[in-house]
């Protein structure tokens, strides 16, 4: 069986009690992070094996993952935080499995993606979630530029090395539209930035951003 297992985004309470019962039971934890992971597994007094799992070894790792599900063993798949497949690796794992028969089910838990839009006060009924925008000023513009006319709260991931970049280029693209910067998300100084693109943008002025941000933008109005 293969788990996808959501871990915190911050705070280590938020970890369920499903999550633990199955990193304790399964034969291997394959973790984006195995440094990150074992701070984890040690908080709670779980001994277990661990291997790599990342973008960077993703076909190499996913084999002997897939190699060691059909032998029948199982394995939790954990990232850094929050939700496997969301934005980390999982996808690819996920559909190699189904593919091969071998069964799949997840562990549900913490997502950041969830806890900005229901914080952000925009809608939330219907968005979209893009991920991380490419690093490029062109490529960024452009990429921003497919959900111009979309009705549907948009939802980024973004560095904090990008964040005043990203911002200008939302508010060029976008116009200046109600968004909202969700930071540090359930960790000690977690906040919540609410205001306009141009307002949010204004933060940043005698200030460097610190941490990783969830960007919240209010679709088009129809």
């Amino acid at each position: 069986m293969l788990y996808l297992v959501a871990t915190p985004i911050g705070n280590l309470g938020d970890i369920t009690l499903r999550a633990l019962e199955t990193l304790r039971q399964v034969d291997l934890v394959a973790s984006e992070d195995t440094r990150k992971t074992g701070r984890l597994l040690q908080h709670f007094e779980i001994k277990k094996k661990q291997m790599a799992f990342h973008e960077h070894n993703e076909d190499r790792a996913g084999q002997k993952i897939m190699n060691l599900l059909a032998g029948g063993q199982s394995v939790a798949v954990v990232t850094d935080a929050g939700t496997p497949g969301i934005a980390d690796p999982g996808y690819t794992l996920v559909r190699q499995a189904i593919a091969e028969g071998i069964p799949v089910t997840m562990i549900p838990g913490a997502s950041a993606v969830v806890m900005a839009l229901v914080l952000s006060g925009l809608p939330a009924h219907s968005f979209t979630f893009r991920g991380f925008p490419p690093r490029k000023g062109g490529k960024r513009r452009r990429f921003l530029t497919v959900d111009a006319e979309s009705p549907h709260t948009l939802v980024f991931y973004e560095s904090p090395y990008r964040l005043k970049a990203f911002l200008a280029d939302a508010l060029a693209v976008y116009g200046d539209r109600p968004a909202a910067l969700a930071n540090e998300l359930t960790k000690l100084y977690e906040s919540v930035e609410r205001g306009t693109l141009s307002e949010l943008l204004a933060l940043f002025n005698d200030a460097e951003p610190r941490g990783e941000y969830v960007v919240v933008i209010e679709g088009i109005k129809e």
